[in-house]
């Protein structure tokens, strides 16, 4: 008998479902965030479990890694493009576990892409220099609509980027001034931050063969 898991991942537990060929749920737990147990549960049906779903959390590396590692066939479930079941009225995490598992037994999972994992931590530095650089064009736009609400001198994305503390201050009377001048702290930090996570990025990118992609 072919069988079908749905793992519903979450930050501290998961709902695990296995069902039959026939959407009969033979076994469903809420269990805590440790491998052990969750590769437990499901080694018990192994002889029968074709592949295993996980729902693509923000959280999946561990578990996943941890069930690839002791050989169990892992599948990536693409959430955002996962239909919604439509006999489903109230959904919960045991539903949610239970459809992934459907998915899976009809052929029709979409699946997310299991980076290699030597390469997960190049994609969490760009996903953190996206993160410092949107942060750091607010505190350059809050530094320019303040100078502008302050003094109506509106000044150009290279006037903000050469301030000093005493160019805001010649600019800014007190108290604003501080503010002013935190502003352009943090703007200064989050480009220093950027310019550390892009030194790192680079040191670690393996050079592109062109020859070998094209020819």
């Amino acid at each position: 008998m072919t069988l079908y898991c749905g793992i519903d991942l979450h930050a501290n537990n998961s709902v695990i479902s296995v069902i039959d060929d026939q959407d009969a749920v033979l076994f469903e737990k809420r269990l805590p965030s440790d491998l052990p147990m969750i590769r437990e549960a499901i080694m018990a049906f192994q002889n029968d479990l074709p592949a295993r779903v996980v729902e693509s959390t923000y959280n999946w590396y561990w578990l996943v890694d941890g069930l690839m590692d002791a050989g169990l066939d892992v599948r990536l479930a693409h959430t955002g493009a996962i239909p919604q079941y439509a006999g489903l009225k109230h959904g919960n995490d045991q539903t949610d576990a239970r459809h992934l598992a459907h998915l899976l037994r009809l052929g029709i999972l979409p699946e997310g892409h299991i980076q290699p994992r030597e390469q997960r931590a190049i994609r969490d530095l760009l996903r953190r220099r996206l993160l410092l650089v949107r942060q750091k064009t607010l505190h350059h736009l809050s530094l320019q609509s303040l100078i502008v609400r302050h003094t109506g001198e509106r000044l150009s994305a290279n006037q903000i980027k050469s301030l000093d503390n005493d160019a805001i201050a010649d600019k800014l009377a007190e108290p604003i001034r501080l503010g002013g001048q935190i502003t352009h702290l943090a703007r200064r930090w989050h480009e220093q931050a950027i310019a550390m996570l892009e030194a790192e990025v680079l040191k670690r990118q393996e050079p592109f063969d062109v020859h070998r992609a094209f020819g």
